[in-house]
């Protein structure tokens, strides 16, 4: 992969787009246009290249280069919701983004999360038209024939709704946890099918899911695949932080004409003779907003930094899948990913991996399940949350409607994810007796009604020497999970969803290799109890969204780009990653961050007259 490391030889060149975030939007929008030869392309990236590291590319060492140098370190707040608690946030800093870190799940929301966008007057955000993007993103492997038989790995069949020529490997895993064998039938015991067709329109259902995963290298396929070996119009210039977009006063409107960037510690203006485009994710895409001038006035003046554009909802709006680890003992005698930490075991594995390409090191966490609320709680329940998410004042009347409607029976949407894996996920439980094995099954909350925000951080503002706050100032990352009447609604969601999780694990045959519970003990009883083991033992499932959201028929009092991606107030930049969704989808994010990256770049391009 060919990269740039000379910032002068960067800066000097005359640049049609820059792209602020070499991730996995800022990657596929880049390599789009790129193939526009009359075009030159910039993308500038905070991080350096993973390209070839094991930690990245092997899929069972998923989860490794968290909290590690290909990592931003973020933080929450102090969240008084979680008893005070403040939870890690990793993101990708590394040329691929996230997608260089993430377990490389690869899903699809349901095409009434997409269709809701729409309702709101995103023109063109809907199923329909998003469809085509998630396609052409990804090359879908199909797996042997005996694979549906023996792990549930099914698709519909000629297949309509998968790519075959995109840039990012999606396949089934080549091997699969012991434990996954029993998952179909144990849901399907309690009265839960399998969903042959996730990734159709709905993901409601039990169901193998597939990866991001190349499965002739047996490695991660991510973000950077896009671009390999990158043509000579695209330049990509790496541990480059960019501070701050330039905005300039044009016929009394302001317009973005380039960026300010470090690198080693030396300073750099590059400029973009058409647009910037914003890609660095739902946390610091707000962020170099408002380090620009575009943004609250009163987080703005607190921080030290001129307004230009009053823009009052930058940062707002935050939505984060909220998960919830649940630990229970396993069967010692089933193959763990604990004997990966075991130097013999884990040599032959390696060794078997570089010889076949399969063996453990193949195993990716797979198996899962979306089900409505409608699944897990009692009718009286359901209808009481209904009312009360009908009640709640923070949102307009659209997204009101839409929100609530999700509780209705016939809408079968998949209110709560859960995953399956050997192993323990929970940071706050610490085994005490030695030779015992874990499990864990993973509940993740799809649509919170808990609403944080991401913004400079006052703290960083104006000191003695009037320094304003700067792009390497972590910024302020509140979520507010389970905080007020919104919260509370999450809160009764997932203590419904943890007590199915309960059923689940003690139905067989998923029951005959657990042995009992371990975190939440047998002790939690009550639901008073489980309420407060919740708040203890919730963290983030990475996927947040919305702090630059599309505005829709409200426009700027509703979001901060419009359905074209375009900032409000400024001229010649856009925002191209998760943060313009305006209402979370029930899916891991890559995949449809991948498709609004490559409808952004079409709308580019249609809007410069440059595609049709």
């Amino acid at each position: 992969m060919a990269t740039s490391t000379d910032a002068q030889e960067f800066s000097s060149i005359k640049f049609d787009y820059l792209i602020i975030g070499g991730g996995t939007a800022g990657l596929a929008v880049a390599s789009r246009l790129a193939e526009i030869p009359s075009l030159t392309i910039g993308v500038l990236e905070a991080g350096k290249s993973g390209y070839g590291d094991d930690d990245i590319d092997i899929p069972a060492y998923s989860g490794r280069a968290l909290g590690g140098p290909y990592d931003w370190h973020f933080q929450t707040t102090p969240q008084p919701g979680l008893g005070g608690r403040t939870l890690p946030w990793n993101r990708g800093k590394v040329l691929g983004g996230s997608s260089a870190l993430n377990y490389m799940t690869w899903n699809r929301g349901s095409k009434e999360d997409y269709n809701a966008w729409e309702e709101l007057g995103n023109d063109g955000w809907g199923w329909d038209s998003l469809l085509p993007y998630f396609k052409r993103s990804e090359r879908f492997h199909p797996p042997p024939p005996n694979f549906k038989d023996n792990h549930q790995a099914s698709y519909n069949e000629p297949n309509s709704f998968l790519g075959e020529d995109g840039p990012i490997n999606v396949s089934y895993t080549r091997d699969f946890s012991p434990s996954h064998a029993l998952w179909h039938a144990t849901f399907n015991e309690v009265g839960v099918e399998s969903n042959p067709a996730h990734l159709d329109g709905s993901n409601v259902g039990v169901w193998t899911t597939i990866v991001a995963v190349n499965p002739e290298t047996a490695t991660r396929s991510y973000a950077t695949h896009y671009c390999l070996t990158p043509p000579a119009n695209l330049h990509i210039l790496t541990e480059a932080l960019v501070e701050q977009v330039v905005l300039d006063k044009k016929d009394g409107e302001w317009a973005a004409t380039g960026v300010r960037f470090s690198h080693y510690g030396k300073q750099y203006v590059a400029s973009a003779a058409r647009e910037v485009i914003l890609s660095a994710g739902s946390v610091q895409s707000p962020q170099l907003l408002e380090l620009s001038g575009v943004g609250r006035a009163d987080v703005l003046g607190a921080a030290g930094i001129p307004l230009k554009v009053e823009s009052p909802n930058v940062g707002e709006n935050l939505q984060e899948h909220i998960m919830l680890p649940m630990v229970f003992e396993v069967d010692p005698k089933l193959p763990h990913p604990d004997d990966l930490f075991i130097e013999e075991i884990a040599a032959t594995a390696y060794e078997q991996y570089q010889r076949e390409k399969s063996g453990r090191l193949t195993v990716l966490p797979c198996s899962m399940a979306y089900l409505p609320v409608s699944k897990l709680a009692p009718k009286e329940d359901v209808a009481s949350l209904s009312s009360r998410s009908q009640q709640l004042e923070r949102f307009g009347a659209e997204q009101t409607s839409i929100l609530s409607s999700r509780f209705d029976t016939d809408k079968q949407l998949g209110q709560v994810e859960f995953v399956f894996d050997l192993g323990n996920w929970n940071p706050s439980f610490a085994p005490k007796e030695e030779g015992k094995r874990y499990c864990s099954m993973l509940l993740v909350l799809q649509y919170p009604y808990s609403r944080g925000s991401i913004h400079i951080d006052p703290k960083d503002g104006p000191t003695a020497d009037g320094v304003p706050a700067t792009a390497h100032q972590q910024p302020v990352i509140d979520p507010q999970y389970y905080v007020g009447p919104h919260g509370e609604l999450d809160l009764e969601i997932m203590l419904h969803g943890a007590k199915f999780a309960q059923k689940i694990c003690s139905t067989k045959p998923l029951k005959n290799v657990i042995p009992g519970p371990a975190s939440p003990s047998s002790a939690v009883v009550s639901d008073e109890d489980l309420r407060g083991w919740i708040v203890e033992n919730t963290i983030t499932d990475w996927h947040p969204t919305g702090t630059c959201a599309m505005g829709g028929r409200v426009g700027q009092a509703g979001g901060v780009v419009d359905e074209r991606l375009r900032v409000y107030g400024v001229k010649g930049l856009r925002v191209i990653d998760a943060s313009v969704m305006p209402l979370h989808i029930s899916a891991h994010l890559q995949a449809t961050v991948y498709a609004i990256g490559e409808k952004g770049a079409d709308m580019i391009l249609e809007d410069a007259g440059l595609r049709s």
